[in-house]
Formats: structure tokens, C-alpha cells, sequence
């Protein structure tokens, strides 16, 4: 028990001379992330299969904004899922982690309003609530390319499975 006692005390004080020069380094080299709130489109694939007649994995597009709320690291976020047979509209709040300059990293979660029951879409064919994590990041003045994963949990008419979907799109910066 000694030993445990001596071991812990070496840890704790090399802890505390230590923590100040690794949060100075950091301090300096901190990314600001981006700010942008934007609207855009692009591609999405679901990768899921329901287990019935009609949920097979859909491939469609996105629609996608982000409305930075200034001074936090949260944002409101919109998303629309469409096959060529119906849509899926989402509300998503989010945490945005900048990782590099103009460049951040976000989870969120909302929920998922499917137009049309029923129907496919690349995130299932009825309301789930939806979980997303993705990246975005600013390539130039007005344009943000991102990419995210969203996950419907319960997302498929008769059947407990969860959906998966991939967006990738551009977006113009307002």
C-alpha cells in the first residue's frame, strides 16, 4: 500500500508541473474551427436494410444548413433526406469542435419526419429519432464542404432495426 501511496503522490506532482507547459503549447496552437452558417446539397447514401418488403438501402440526396448560434459551440441544423419516392425532414442540434483552422467536427441529435410513411429514404421509412456526427469545413470566402453519418434509431416500419446513412455535399456561406 506504500508503494500505491508513493506511486500516486510522483503522479500527481508531475501532473501539476506538467498540465501548465502542455496547456500553454496548446493555447497557442488552438483552432478556431468555423463560424459559417450555410445552405447546401449534395448526395446520400442509405446503408441499412429494414428487413421487410420496401426497406432496402436507398440512395438520394441532401439538403443540408447550419445556423451558427454565436459565442457557443452549438448550432441549429436542418437536414432533408429524399429518394426519388419521398423525404425526410430533420431538426438537429448539434456541438461543434474546431479540430483546424475553418475546419470543425459535430455531434448532434433531433428527429426525423418522414413525408410519407411507408416510403424509403436514405435514413429509413418512418419518425426516429436521428443521431449525427460529422465534419464541415471552409474552402474558400463563401463555400463549406461537409460530410456526415446520421443514424435513425427504430427508423423502419415493422422492424426494430436502426437506419445509417452518408451525406457529403457543398454548401454556399451566408
Amino acid at each position: 500500500m506504500k508503494l500505491s501511496l508513493k506511486a500516486a503522490t510522483i503522479s500527481a506532482l508531475s501532473a501539476l508541473v506538467i498540465a501548465p507547459i502542455l496547456s500553454a503549447g496548446q493555447a497557442a496552437a488552438q483552432p478556431t474551427g468555423t463560424n459559417a452558417s450555410y445552405i447546401g446539397g449534395g448526395i446520400a447514401a442509405g446503408v441499412t436494410n429494414g428487413g421487410q418488403t420496401g426497406d432496402a438501402a436507398t440512395f438520394g440526396g441532401n439538403i443540408q444548413g447550419r445556423y451558427a448560434i454565436p459565442n457557443t459551440p452549438v448550432s441549429a441544423r436542418g437536414a432533408i433526406l429524399f429518394s426519388d419516392e419521398t423525404s425526410a425532414i430533420m431538426p438537429i442540434v448539434s456541438y461543434d469542435v474546431p479540430v483546424f483552422n475553418n475546419t470543425n467536427v459535430y455531434v448532434g441529435g433531433g428527429y426525423s419526419f418522414v413525408e410519407q410513411n411507408g416510403r424509403p429514404t436514405p435514413l429509413g421509412n418512418r419518425n426516429s429519432f436521428v443521431l449525427t456526427t460529422g465534419v464541415e469545413t471552409q474552402v474558400a470566402r463563401d463555400i463549406v464542404l461537409y460530410s456526415d453519418a446520421k443514424l435513425g434509431i427504430r427508423a423502419y416500419e415493422n422492424s426494430p432495426a436502426s437506419a445509417v446513412s452518408f451525406q457529403a455535399g457543398a454548401a454556399y456561406r451566408f
